[in-house]
């Protein structure tokens, strides 16, 4: 395992140290909690956008075709 200096803005540390005690973890486990978790989102976004590139709108809108009518939920509707 390595080591990392971390400098962080008084507000931040406050508030880090908050929610530690809060949750009953130690400042280190919540700075690794915290970063696996936003490098798992990160890593997350990146394969949603490489499998919309992959995406084929033509074969998704034929698809739709073939549903009845229905007027898409609000959020739902295709944006061209």
């Amino acid at each position: 395992m390595s080591q990392y200096a971390l400098r962080l803005p008084d507000s931040l540390l406050k508030q880090a140290r908050k929610t530690a005690k809060r949750d009953s973890v130690s400042m280190n486990q919540l700075f690794i909690t915290a970063i696996a978790e936003k490098l798992a989102v990160l890593e997350a976004e990146n394969l949603i956008f490489q499998r919309a590139a992959r995406a084929d709108l033509s074969a998704f809108k034929r698809i739709l075709d073939r549903v009845a009518d229905v007027t898409p939920m609000p959020g739902d509707e295709i944006l061209n």
